[in-house]
């Protein structure tokens, strides 16, 4: 698990974009989160988390007050989340999350990174089983076995929890998101290095050669595009 979640740390790092892209990508994620749960952080629980997640990736405060001023005037843009999964260089799976507003734009957008990339588009869940959908925190600690012990008395279904070099790892089911993140806070775990809902591949595939160039370049491309809110892969460089 543990090399997994490096690759998608690692993913995650040649997909960060400019800030601009990242304002913008919290700015969409505050406004839909803010519009379907309400506007008041005590009151939505996940805007909250947002919020804080935001502020950790150094999104200056009026861009999160814009997207929670647009969704209490519950007018706008109406986003809608997409998911785009296939094979990218050296047949390694591609998953492709978006926000967009126009799903024939991001389509086309996204087919044609795909198409310059001698990638392939594929159906609905032709490789998303391969990877798992987990809640991922990481914070400093050396004792995974109390961390896997109050995480069970609490009844969180929880996957893994593993420690190396100071951190500690745990990994559970999306779904158990918030209890996670309860039964953590309620042990005294308050700061996070990481936090988030993430994809992660069951199988690693060794790309090489050619193939490393087109992926980073592949990978840059859909960066680029502006729905594009996350990209996950199995590639290991």
């Amino acid at each position: 698990m543990g090399r997994a979640y490096q690759n998608k740390k690692d993913s995650m790092a040649k997909t960060a974009g400019a800030k601009t892209k990242v304002y913008s990508k919290y700015g969409k994620e505050i406004y839909i989160c803010a519009k379907n749960g309400g506007i008041d952080p005590d009151g939505n629980l996940a805007l909250r988390r947002l919020i804080e997640r935001a502020k950790k990736d150094q999104v200056p405060a009026h861009v999160i007050e814009r997207a929670i001023d647009k969704a209490k005037g519950g007018g706008g843009e109406d986003y809608a989340a997409t998911r785009y999964e296939g094979y990218g260089p050296g047949n390694c799976m591609i998953i492709v999350d978006c926000l967009t507003d126009n799903n024939k734009r991001t389509f086309a957008d996204v087919r044609v990174c795909f198409t310059k990339a001698n990638a392939k588009i594929g159906a609905q869940n032709s490789v998303s089983h391969l990877f798992d959908h987990l809640a991922i925190f990481v914070f400093d600690g050396d004792d995974d076995e109390a961390v896997l012990e109050a995480l069970m008395m609490a009844d969180v279904d929880v996957t893994d929890v593993e420690v190396e070099n100071g951190k500690v790892t745990v990994f559970a089911p999306h779904t158990e998101y918030n209890n996670t993140r309860t039964a953590l806070e309620e042990m005294g775990i308050t700061e996070f290095d990481e936090d988030l809902i993430a994809f992660v591949p069951q199988v690693e595939a060794a790309i090489e050669g050619e193939d490393v160039e087109v992926m980073e370049r592949f990978l840059a491309m859909l960066e680029d595009c502006d729905d594009v809110q996350n990209v996950y892969h199995n590639a290991q460089f």
